[in-house]
């Protein structure tokens, strides 16, 4: 069929559109399912702790912003310590981190004009990521009970926002509660994900 035909005939570029999308959906369906068989659920986990660690840490983020809410956001750092993915942590834990918690504390000992006011969040966390026992920073932060911590901050959290926006309806009709909510059920999603997985 020459181009100029093919052009014309609206339903023969429909039906080759719509073959395409279809061995599309076959071959992404089939994407998934290798890679569920290949990694199973520890895939799945491993990318909801970036997904919960990421909402947190822009749920900090927001709040130090001028969308000022009444989320206690000083909840999201030891959240964020048991969900940060082991990579990062792994980083804040080393010599970087060491180097960071003293630069941060000479800052405010001895420039405390100079040391802002939304910096205290992010350097409790390097602090802490720092000076932190093996015992929590190890054993807790790896198994069950940091799961526990961060479903509990989750739950938590999502239930006050639910309350200070007047509903579960105007958590997602205000024009802030959106990303607030969807960022508080993420935080929410992955311990529930992790503890059954």
């Amino acid at each position: 069929m020459p181009m100029k035909s093919l052009r014309n005939d609206h339903g023969t570029l429909k039906a080759m559109i719509g073959s395409d999308f279809n061995e599309l959906t076959i071959a992404a369906k089939n994407l998934a399912t290798h890679a569920f068989t290949l990694t199973g659920l520890g895939f799945g986990t491993s990318v909801l702790e970036w997904v919960a660690s990421i909402a947190a840490i822009y749920l900090l983020v927001l709040d130090r912003t001028n969308w000022k809410t009444n989320m206690l956001t000083s909840l999201l750092i030891p959240y964020i310590f048991f969900s940060l993915p082991s990579l990062i942590f792994g980083i804040f834990r080393g010599e970087i981190g060491k180097w960071i918690a003293f630069v941060a504390v000479v800052v405010q000992l001895f420039f405390p004009k100079h040391a802002r006011e939304y910096l205290e969040l992010p350097v409790a966390l390097v602090l802490l990521a720092v000076v932190a026992p093996n015992l929590i920073a190890g054993t807790f932060r790896d198994s069950w009970i940091g799961l526990a911590i961060c479903l509990g901050i989750g739950c938590y959290l999502l239930q006050e926002h639910i309350r200070a926006s007047g509903g579960f309806r105007n958590a997602f009709t205000k024009a802030n509660g959106i990303s607030n909510t969807v960022g508080i059920i993420c935080l929410v999603v992955f311990p529930v994900w992790a503890l059954i997985f």
